[in-house]
């Protein structure tokens, strides 16, 4: 791929900053420009480490304002874009579906229409150009469930909880407003890319987890919420299945597709790694707990006695409106086409996880307080 100037949309996000770090790193001769509206999930200080790399430059503007796309697009002669800008949190989408039909949607479009316009009139028309678009597993909607017990250490969740998988040409079945829109935007990217002839790749990534990621998603809300010694939220029994897919798994599969995925493709990134959110709730009492015993120096981010660390912080709460049972990807696409495989098993990845938690509370209640 001979690319030199790349736009990551939602890039001083959880997902995006990873993403824009790797990029930025590992390809010192690409110009990587961070294009974010700054959001409450949005924060700079997640890229403090690469803010002053000469190959990074960080624009703040809505994908909404059709206008300044282009200009960006002309600007920095863009000819990769890699789309994460979204809002993606369920719970938001039920309270507030307008906003997500705007960015996900409208914002969508509008970057897309700045990038045919831009590139369809140069010399060398869509040669060289990539319009990468990141999407979510739940835009399929929900899978079957089965109820045998598992433990996270089994070979294999996909015998614990179902034998169906969602796969590339599985039909979109939407259930949240969040889903909704973001099928929305996917249907347009297809839609460009048939019409116009716009060099288009989706991706749909199972739930991500890791650093970085705003203390309102579940992993670092259980976190949070036991350091401070205050009730774990937990939907319905808990019995809903999720896919986990550590962060920079993702990353180096984000890579990959944008340098070698076919154009006009779909590829499905999946962790193998199926858990009920009643489990990973307990796991990280479970090895918060371990910490603190082992370690009682990281007692010092504690509001809490750490005796309270336990399963009775446990609350079942009324269920999430349309909640699915099930998320299962199925990646063979990408890995036999690609070679990209999770490398991180997630007992790891999830104390990683804790980890950088513990050792970033400022960070935690920066965000929280922006």
């Amino acid at each position: 791929m001979n690319r030199r100037s790349i736009v990551i949309t939602g890039g001083a996000g959880f997902i995006g900053s990873h993403v824009v770090r790797l990029f930025v790193n590992k390809y010192p001769d690409y110009h990587i420009i961070n294009l974010d509206k700054l959001t409450y999930a949005g924060n700079l200080t997640n890229l403090k480490d690469i803010e002053n790399k000469p190959n990074y430059t960080f624009v703040k503007a809505d994908i909404c304002d059709f206008e300044m796309m282009l200009k960006i697009f002309k600007q920095y002669h863009v000819d990769g874009v890699i789309h994460l800008a979204a809002e993606s949190h369920v719970d938001r989408s039920i309270r507030d579906p307008f906003t997500f039909a705007r960015t996900n949607v409208l914002g969508t479009l509008s970057f897309l229409q700045a990038a045919r316009l831009t590139w369809e009139y140069l010399p060398e028309g869509y040669e060289g150009k990539r319009f990468y678009h990141i999407s979510t597993d739940e835009v399929y909607g929900a899978l079957g469930l089965t109820y045998p017990e598992g433990k996270l250490s089994d070979i294999s969740a996909h015998e614990v909880y179902g034998d169906e998988f969602f796969k590339e040409t599985t039909k979109y079945n939407p259930h949240s407003p969040y889903s909704a829109s973001k099928a929305s935007s996917d249907h347009f990217v297809h839609a460009f890319h048939d019409t116009y002839g716009v060099p288009t790749i989706v991706t749909h990534c199972s739930n991500n987890y890791g650093p970085y990621q705003f203390p309102e998603k579940l992993i670092p809300l259980i976190i949070k919420n036991i350091l401070e010694g205050k009730k774990l939220p937990v939907y319905g029994d808990g019995s809903n299945v999720r896919d986990w897919l550590y962060v920079k798994d993702h990353n180096k599969a984000v890579d990959m597709v944008i340098n070698n995925g076919r154009l006009g493709e779909v590829y499905n990134i999946g962790g193998f790694n199926e858990e009920k959110n009643i489990n990973i709730v307990k796991l990280t009492i479970d090895t918060i707990a371990k910490i603190m015993k082992e370690e009682p120096e990281y007692r010092r981010v504690l509001k809490t006695d750490v005796t309270k660390i336990s399963y009775d912080l446990i609350s079942y709460v009324q269920d999430r409106l349309g909640h699915d049972a099930r998320y299962a990807i199925d990646p063979e696409k990408i890995v036999t086409e690609l070679g990209w495989y999770p490398e991180t098993p997630f007992d790891k990845g999830i104390e990683q996880t804790i980890r950088w938690y513990l050792d970033n509370q400022e960070w935690v209640e920066k965000v929280l307080n922006k």
